[in-house]
C-alpha cells in the first residue's frame, strides 16, 4: 500500500499516508479522468450519427395514406419533395383570384423545372385572375414551356396532385396546413374532381384571353348568386375578388338591366338568356 519504505541503513521505515495517497491513488485518479473524458468524447462520436440513422429509417418506411401537415415550410417542403419526384403530370387548382407576386416568383423557377423535364402540367384559376398582370406574367412564362391554365368563375378547392398517385389539398381553417392523401380511391376521386373542373374551364393564354367575355362571365354568375340570397361579401369570395369590386358590377349589373332590385336584375337576365335560348332554336342554331 505504499505505507513502507526501505531505509538506505537497512531495514524498512513508515511512509506518511498523505504521501502513500499521492504515489498510489493519484495515478489511478488520473487514469479514471483519461477515461471518462475519453468516454465522453466516444459517447459524442457514436451519438452524433443519431439523426442518419433515423432519417434512414424514415427514409425506409413506407408513407401512410393520409398526412397532415400543420406548418406552412413543411408543407412547401413537402410540395417540393414531390414535385422534384414527378415523372409524368402535374395538376395544380388555386382559387382566390390574384396571387401574390411573392408566390408566384417561387413558383415560377420550380414549375419552369418541372416542365423542361417533359412533364405535363395544368394550371387551374378562377376568373378573376386574368386581370392580374404578375398572374398574366407567369401564365406567359409557364405557357411557352408547354404549361396550360384554364380559369373557371365559381371557387373551387386548392389542390395539386403528382401523377395521379399522390394529392396534397388544403385543410379548412388552417391556411398554413396541408393534408397530403395517397390512397388510391381517394386520389382517383379528386383526379376525377379535377377532369371535371377542366372541362368545363376556358383557356387562358396571352392570345385568347378576353377580358369582355370573362366580366360577361362574372357579371352572369354575379346575377345567379344573387337571386340565390347570397350576400355581397360571399359573392366576392366565391368569385376571389374583393367585396368592392363585386359591389361595382352589382351596381353596373342593376343600371344595365334597368332593375330597381337584385331580384329583379336576376329574373330580367334570366329572361334574356331564354329569349336569346328561343332565338337560336327558331334559326335552328344549337
Amino acid at each position: 500500500m505504499g505505507l513502507l519504505a526501505h531505509d538506505p541503513r537497512g531495514g524498512l521505515v513508515a511512509i506518511s499516508p498523505d504521501e502513500a495517497v499521492a504515489r498510489r491513488v493519484s495515478p489511478l485518479e488520473r487514469e479514471m479522468r483519461a477515461r471518462r473524458s475519453l468516454i465522453e468524447r466516444r459517447r459524442g462520436q457514436l451519438m452524433s450519427f443519431l439523426p442518419v440513422f433515423e432519417a434512414s429509417l424514415s427514409n425506409h418506411q413506407s408513407p401512410g395514406p393520409f398526412e397532415v401537415i400543420e406548418s406552412l415550410p413543411a408543407a412547401l417542403t413537402a410540395i417540393e419533395e414531390l414535385a422534384a419526384g414527378c415523372e409524368d403530370e402535374v395538376f395544380t387548382a388555386q382559387p382566390g383570384g390574384a396571387r401574390a407576386a411573392d408566390i408566384l416568383e417561387e413558383a415560377a423557377p420550380r414549375d419552369e423545372a418541372i416542365l423542361r423535364r417533359g412533364i405535363r402540367m395544368r394550371v387551374l384559376y378562377q376568373h378573376t385572375a386574368r386581370f392580374s398582370p404578375g398572374t398574366n406574367v407567369y401564365v406567359e412564362r409557364i405557357s411557352r414551356l408547354g404549361g396550360q391554365v384554364r380559369t373557371l368563375d365559381d371557387r373551387f378547392t386548392r389542390m395539386l396532385v403528382f401523377d395521379r398517385k399522390t394529392a396534397v389539398i388544403a385543410v379548412p381553417g388552417n391556411p398554413n396546413a396541408a393534408a397530403i392523401v395517397r390512397e388510391p380511391s381517394m386520389v382517383a376521386f379528386i383526379v376525377d374532381t379535377c377532369q371535371r373542373l377542366w372541362l368545363i374551364a376556358q383557356p387562358f393564354t396571352a392570345e385568347s384571353s378576353s377580358h369582355a367575355e370573362i366580366e360577361s362571365n362574372l357579371r352572369e354568375a354575379i346575377v345567379r348568386m344573387l337571386t340565390e340570397g347570397m350576400t355581397d361579401s360571399s359573392i366576392a369570395l366565391r368569385l376571389g375578388m374583393s367585396v368592392r369590386t363585386c359591389r361595382r358590377h352589382i351596381a353596373d349589373l342593376m343600371t344595365d338591366l334597368k332593375a330597381q332590385s337584385r331580384f329583379q336584375a336576376g329574373y330580367a337576365l334570366a329572361m334574356s338568356q331564354l329569349l336569346n335560348t328561343d332565338a337560336r332554336a327558331d334559326t335552328g342554331e344549337r
